[in-house]
């Protein structure tokens, strides 16, 4: 009941059509071919052998037909069963092709008729017709009236029911996959739609999951393509307004979802030929057969009638020809399937009645033996739509082929049944692992040879990650695994040190006996680790070791310049690098100075510097070498490197303030300027200093930054090599300048040379007056102002008594112990390293006025 159910369903797609004709076409054009007809068994024997109508593909002169109408007893109308045979469109048969049987006579219905196939026969009809007076003779003069459409009736009764059998196969098939598993529904309709040459409505897989199941099965939009084993199924009608009508109601959404069904126009055509066939006594429908074993089980698209015109049912028997061997082949000619997997699928396409019909049977693979020596294998094979191939039988039911005799004479191979053919023979494969394997079976009657096969007949060894493929902690990684074969893995893990298993994901890769593998390694640290690879028919667990690293360095450029014995790279994660090697020479990490600005000091920038009195190498600008990295890890990076042009060089010779100042401060570091003080210095340069050069001076983070050129007169070339350069710091940088400042010469092209140290500057506080009461006093009180640009005071060099100035002092005083004839010591904010002389005269404090008249009040 649930097939005919599916069967009916699978049909009833076309119902729009068949409905939309009804004012075009007779009654029985608007119906479906839902109803059930009668059954009539037949096998056919040829050259002694038998096989049921339904692994038959085609008849062949000479065959004898066993005929069997398969009534009920209580059938109360006789109808006679017609055998007639064709010769094409213009040539009627003759009289003697005709076999009038009684299906009411009691031989018959007990023992069946036999019939052999005419010489130069081309076409075989049946036809079911109730008893009536002439019937017989009514029935040949209509064929021979009119042989042109019994044969074509013939051939599109025949195709219809193979293109049925495809659809009806594909919904069968359909119906074992849950509705709720979209993927599951995506992979098996694919299968099947290679197998067996449709096309699914791929809209159906853009819709929401709980309709794709019936987009799928219900939607009646695939399109059928030719098999290779029949002709060319018309697509469109000849003439008149049901043609015009049948292509417009293809493109529609209800009618086809704008692809035009061959079914539908096999099914229409035959209606639209047989509608208009009419004798004296009797009209002509068609019948659908669907051949199960030796029965062929019909469906009518209109109920027969008993009253005149009399309804002949019309079926059509497979075409009379030469065999035509199903035109099989490997989905991919490429793929190596694994002869060791418990449940092996070939994949084959290209012949779709292969896995819709009976009509191939007998079908094994022939395994050639391993390494040319022992016994070949054959193994039985099983169509399967819904696993998109050839099924190999399981490990019990595959024979071993008789090994050639002591006289070294091939012996017959023992075949998995009687009807087996042998094989052709097949040469093994020069690979250790794999062989070519042969399918062969036979298509009907007929013996066939198919496609070879690559086959993996042993599990892969020497298991190894291809050179180059690293696992990065924190990131999915892609490895390459090699091995002598690779189609027999069952699963890759990825094992810890800690016993944590890390699932992967993997493919064969298109190059043979690679892998490619993808395993996501976010929550794991560096460390070591193994792949675990498991294969089919091997107990043994293959395993590669690994390391995880960290992120890898990644290099960006590496600057070298003619002549400099220092180089810097650039990139992220450069604390990694442990050395570079260059034509020979080797480079080491410079540690980043502790006042370089943050861009020097980041993991972002590293110099790299020969050992200590190396000579500078002889590299010229414009040469291309290979740097070579070692990071820390062991791994190996390289990087292109062109030799930049020579730097500028330029030397300190001598600074002085230009205009010194008034200050009872003594600078005690010839290095610190004060902010407030224009000061020169003089620059020397090996190489004539070009009049478009430039002088750059800056502080150590950039924050600080003026560049000084002949343009700008605040450089002067006093000769080719010699510079004098002025520089204003306040006016310049302003009143919160100070620290160290640095100077280096850039080039016209913008390139910088080597930074040198040039001053520090100070900003000094103004100190007016230092007073103590008396000689006697031991404190006296020193005034003035910016007083917090003070660190510290004391009366000796070494501070061993000192008096701090706390941060954002803004007072005007500052107490400090009576200081010697040599005056005191002061520490600058600016400079806290240097012990500065300050020497300035003391005077008395001033007396207030009720002192001086306490003291006239005095006897």
């Amino acid at each position: 009941m649930a097939t005919e159910s599916l069967r009916l369903r699978s049909i009833g797609i076309f119902t729009v059509i068949f409905f939309a004709c009804c004012n075009l076409l007779p009654a029985q054009a608007s119906a479906r071919f839902d109803l059930t007809g009668p059954k009539i068994e037949v096998h056919v024997t040829r050259a002694g052998k038998t096989l049921p109508i339904a692994a038959v593909p085609n008849l062949q002169a000479g065959d004898k037909l066993w005929l069997h109408p398969d009534l009920p007893p209580t059938q109360s109308v006789h109808y006679l069963l017609v055998a007639a045979f064709l010769r094409g469109t213009t040539n009627p048969p003759p009289d003697n092709w005709f076999f009038r049987i009684q299906t009411w006579d009691k031989k018959v219905r007990e023992e069946g008729v036999t019939i052999t196939v005419p010489a130069e026969a081309q076409q075989a009809i049946l036809f079911l017709a109730p008893e009536t007076g002439g019937d017989f003779s009514t029935l040949r003069s209509a064929v021979r009236g009119r042989p042109g459409i019994f044969v074509r009736a013939s051939q599109d009764l025949a195709e219809a029911g193979f293109e049925q059998a495809r659809i009806e196969k594909y919904l069968a098939s359909m119906q074992k996959v849950p509705p709720s598993d979209p993927k599951a529904l995506l992979d098996h309709s694919t299968f099947l739609a290679r197998t067996l040459n449709l096309k699914p409505n791929q809209d159906c897989f853009s819709r929401p999951v709980d309709m794709q199941f019936n987009c799928l099965t219900q939607s009646g939009t695939q399109t059928l393509l030719d098999d290779g084993h029949a002709q060319t199924i018309v697509a469109s009608l000849s003439s008149g307004d049901t043609s015009s009508f049948i292509n417009a109601a293809s493109y529609t959404g209800m009618a086809g979802g704008g692809l035009y069904s061959a079914y539908v126009g096999a099914v229409v055509d035959l209606i639209h030929l047989m509608s208009g066939l009419h004798t004296a006594h009797y009209q002509y429908i068609p019948a659908i057969a669907f051949p199960t074993d030796e029965s062929l089980n019909l469906r009518l698209n209109t109920p027969p009638s008993f009253n005149n015109p009399k309804s002949v049912i019309v079926i059509g028997l497979p075409a009379i020809q030469a065999s035509i061997p199903p035109p099989l082949r490997p989905a991919d000619p490429k793929q190596i399937s694994c002869l060791l997997r418990p449940t092996l699928v070939l994949p084959v396409e290209g012949a779709p009645l292969v896995f819709s019909t009976a009509f191939a049977h007998d079908l094994v693979l022939h395994v050639p033996p391993i390494h040319g020596t022992g016994p070949a294998t054959e193994i039985p094979l099983t169509p399967d739509a819904f696993q998109g191939g050839l099924v190999l039988a399981h490990t019990p039911e595959r024979k071993v082929l008789t090994a050639p005799d002591d006289s070294g004479n091939p012996a017959t191979p023992a075949p998995a049944s009687s009807t087996t053919p042998a094989p052709a023979p097949q040469a093994a494969s020069t690979s250790s692992t794999v062989v070519t394997g042969t399918i062969s079976g036979y298509w009907g009657f007929d013996a066939f040879t198919g496609p070879s096969i690559q086959l993996q007949v042993v599990p892969g060894t020497d298991w190894k990650l291809a050179a180059g493929d690293l696992l990065i902690a924190g990131r999915e990684n892609h490895l390459s695994l090699n091995s002598t074969g690779t189609a027999c893995i069952a699963s890759i893990t990825l094992d810890t040190e800690a016993g944590e298993k890390v699932a992967t994901q993997w493919k064969l890769a298109d190059k043979p006996n690679l892998v490619d593998v993808k395993v996501s390694l976010q929550s794991l640290a560096p460390g070591a680790l193994h792949l675990s690879i498991h294969q089919h028919g091997e107990p043994e667990v293959h395993t590669v070791a690994a390391e995880t690293f960290s992120e890898p360095a990644r290099l960006n450029a590496l600057e070298l310049h003619a002549g400099d014995t220092v180089a810097t790279l650039t990139g992220t994660s450069l604390d990694q690098v442990k050395s570079l090697s260059l034509s020979g020479l080797e480079f080491a990490p410079m540690p980043p100075a502790a006042d370089a600005p943050p861009s020097e000091a980041s993991n972002t920038t590293l110099k790299l510097t020969l050992p200590p009195n190396t000579p500078a190498p002889k590299f010229q600008h414009g040469d291309n070498l290979t740097a070579h990295f070692t990071l820390k890890d062991g791994r190996s990076l390289a990087l292109p490197v062109t030799v930049a042009p020579p730097r500028p060089m330029v030397t300190l010779l001598s600074k002085s303030v230009a205009q010194p100042g008034i200050s009872p401060i003594h600078l005690a570091d010839d290095d610190d300027m004060p902010v407030n003080q224009q000061f020169t210095f003089s620059l020397r340069s090996p190489t004539p200093f070009p009049r478009t050069g430039q002088i750059e001076v800056s502080n150590a983070d950039d924050s600080l930054r003026t560049t000084l050129s002949v343009p700008a007169g605040t450089l002067v070339l006093q000769n080719p090599h010699t510079l004098l350069a002025t520089l204003d710091p306040l006016k310049t940088f302003g009143t919160s300048a100070y620290g160290p400042l640095r100077v280096r010469a850039v080039s016209p092209e913008g390139i910088a040379g080597d930074w040198l140290p040039l001053v520090t500057l100070v900003r000094l506080p103004v100190l007016k007056d230092l007073h103590c009461p008396s000689e006697a006093t031991q404190y006296c009180t020193l005034t003035g102002s910016n007083l917090y640009l003070i660190q510290q005071i004391a009366t000796d060099a070494d501070f061993t008594n000192p008096t701090d100035v706390p941060e954002g002092f803004v007072g005007t005083t500052l107490t400090l112990p009576r200081p010697g004839k040599s005056g005191f010591y002061l520490r600058l904010r600016d400079d806290p390293s240097a012990a500065n002389t300050v020497v300035m005269p003391i005077a008395p404090t001033p007396t207030t006025t009720a002192e001086r008249k306490n003291k006239d009040a005095q006897p």
